[in-house]
């Protein structure tokens, strides 16, 4: 297997992509497409499965851009702390010689997990590398990683032991963009130009068959930087390389920001199909009905301020609350998704004290309710002003999760058709429904007042609503 996956050539290997059922029935293609998408529906097997019953995330970006965090020499960088290499302010040579005083000491892969692990995230991505190209591991085809600089030390292979042996699963993080390799291109306009991009593919994809390599129990990849004109003019490519890290890693999550087809398209290819495993579109937005997402799987991912991802010593603007977090990560499960929260860690390792106590916050809060968000499911059942309604998958069990108590302190709950309401608990104190109208009932909370969300646990069974009731139609 190891020296299969070391010879890595060039050309394109033609590799079937594994059979999934399907979920829908398939609508004719318009254009015909050689490199589009390869499935109809969303995956049933049992990796796909696991990813969809995790439903919460931590996602981390850190790296050599921790150091200035999003400050050089008394300015300010007004974009994501990240992207400051590309800032007119820092000239390139400094930057991409701050590796030079990456020295994470106080890095604790233990405490990492412990933490993730209390604020109650069941996988994590991490940058592996971001756009200036620096690697966290020591990664034999480039120079520029961990192993040059002060720390030395591989920090993805104690990160990956210690958040498996939490029972967080691990994703990586990939950018292709990549600001430090010599035959990267954004763009192809020359013969020179398509023969470097040529010689990067193969570093990309040595260099993703290195990381399975060396951490075998990665569960999938997270992709960025694949709008590049260059990336987006070789569909056949990006449809290879899907096929062939499924081939060395069966099972393999990858969500839609990996491929593109044959006429540029990515995420949904020219017929409107899903490329990849899961939706990848909601970035620092969630949709707001189940119809926005078309019975895709989908992964929002948010940041606490407006859009910083890497450590920036100065948040600005709104920060998000406890809670306002949490209600994003219900309405995600609301809506049969994935809901992954972004950290940045300093460049000593440690993490900023307000994101220590969000996620001691949102851990306590999901220590207690987080039946309700786990294997959750979208319910059904018609969306009310108080919150969000959340099935467990596979049964009868629905859970109300409130984060607007009305001044009434009245809960409405409309049943769907053929659907009964047999019992209703707030943490195991068995509360008694009021119908109201067919099928329709009030759930009275007699503490109007509460600083977290409330979880009313709903037990259903199919069939008609024996509670009939004096309800006549009104005759207009």
């Amino acid at each position: 297997m190891i020296s299969h996956i070391l010879a890595i050539a060039c050309s394109c290997l033609c590799i079937q992509p594994a059979a999934h059922a399907q979920t829908t029935v398939p609508a004719k293609d318009t254009i015909a497409l050689q490199h589009g998408a390869h499935r109809i529906g969303v995956r049933t097997d049992a990796d796909m499965a696991r990813w969809r019953s995790l439903r919460f995330g931590q996602f981390i970006h850190w790296g050599v851009y921790a150091i200035p965090g999003g400050e050089w020499k008394g300015k300010t960088y007004n974009g994501a702390a990240e992207w400051i290499r590309s800032w007119k302010e820092l000239p390139h040579e400094e930057y991409d010689n701050l590796y030079r005083q990456f020295n994470p000491v106080n890095f604790d892969a233990q405490q990492w997990a412990s933490q993730a692990k209390e604020m109650g995230a069941k996988y994590m991505i991490i940058t592996t590398k971001h756009h200036d190209g620096f690697c966290l591991w020591p990664s034999k085809y480039s120079k520029y990683t961990i192993a040059a600089s002060p720390y030395k030390k591989d920090l993805l292979g104690p990160m990956v032991a210690a958040y498996n042996k939490a029972g967080i699963d691990v994703y990586l993080y990939f950018s292709i963009i990549d600001w430090s390799h010599p035959d990267y291109r954004a763009s192809l306009k020359t013969a020179a130009d398509s023969a470097a991009n040529k010689r990067f593919q193969v570093f990309v994809k040595n260099q993703l068959a290195e990381l399975l390599q060396r951490y075998p129990t990665v569960k999938g990849f997270w992709f960025d930087g694949t709008w590049d004109d260059s990336w987006k003019r070789d569909g056949a490519f990006t449809d290879e390389l899907e096929q062939y890290l499924q081939s060395i890693h069966p099972g393999l999550v990858m969500g839609s920001r990996l491929r593109a087809d044959e006429k540029g398209a990515r995420h949904f290819d020219s017929n409107g199909r899903l490329m990849g495993d899961y939706e990848q579109g909601w970035e620092r937005k969630l949709p707001e009905k189940i119809e926005d997402v078309h019975g895709n799987d989908w992964e929002a991912v948010m940041t606490v301020p407006e859009n910083q991802w890497g450590y920036n010593a100065q948040w600005a603007g709104h920060i998000k609350t406890a809670n306002e977090l949490l209600e994003m990560l219900v309405k995600s499960v609301s809506l049969n998704g994935n809901f992954v929260l972004n950290f940045g860690p300093k460049a000593d390792g440690t993490f900023r004290t307000e994101e220590q106590q969000l996620m001691t916050q949102i851990g306590q809060w999901m220590k207690i309710n987080g039946e309700a968000v786990y294997n959750g499911t979208y319910a059904g059942f018609e969306k009310q002003d108080w919150g969000y309604y959340i099935r467990k998958a596979g049964t009868d069990s629905v859970y109300m999760v409130v984060f607007n108590i009305p001044v009434s302190g009245s809960l409405r709950v409309k049943m769907p058709a053929h659907t009964s309401l047999v019992s209703v608990s707030l943490q195991q104190q068995t509360l008694t429904p009021e119908l109201i109208g067919r099928n329709e009932y009030f759930i009275h909370l007699s503490g109007k007042q509460s600083d977290t969300p409330v979880v009313i646990l709903l037990k259903t069974t199919s069939g008609e609503n024996k509670e009939k009731g004096n309800f006549e139609k009104a005759k207009t």
